[in-house]
């Protein structure tokens, strides 16, 4: 199993979920009942409501977004930052474990 810590906007404790390796991070989140991911298309790459920003040194282990989630990240609620993605693209890995996001204010 793999470990993701969500932590709501400027908060100093995240709260922690298991997920299966192959699980989209969006539907990790869900399942772990995490606030702050809506996920209003189900992951089909037609909204930002999965918007989260990935820490390092796990924000470096991701492939480079392509260009349909960059492109809806400027949709999202807030303005982007260097770090942000859609949560329904990223595939969790073993190489993920530990992994830690911050998700948007805008989202809550």
């Amino acid at each position: 199993m793999i470990e993701i810590t969500f932590f709501e906007h400027q908060q100093s404790e995240g709260t922690t979920i298991t997920a299966k390796p192959g699980t989209s991070l969006m539907k990790a989140a869900l399942a772990g009942g995490i606030e702050g991911i809506a996920a209003d298309c189900g992951g089909t790459l037609t909204c930002a409501t999965c918007h989260v920003m990935v820490r390092e040194p796990w924000l470096s282990q991701l492939p480079t977004a392509k260009e349909d989630e960059r492109g809806m990240l400027d949709f999202a609620a807030c303005s982007p930052q260097s770090n942000s993605r859609l949560a329904c693209q990223i595939e969790l890995t073993p190489a993920l474990n530990g992994m830690q996001v911050d998700l948007p204010q805008s989202q809550y």
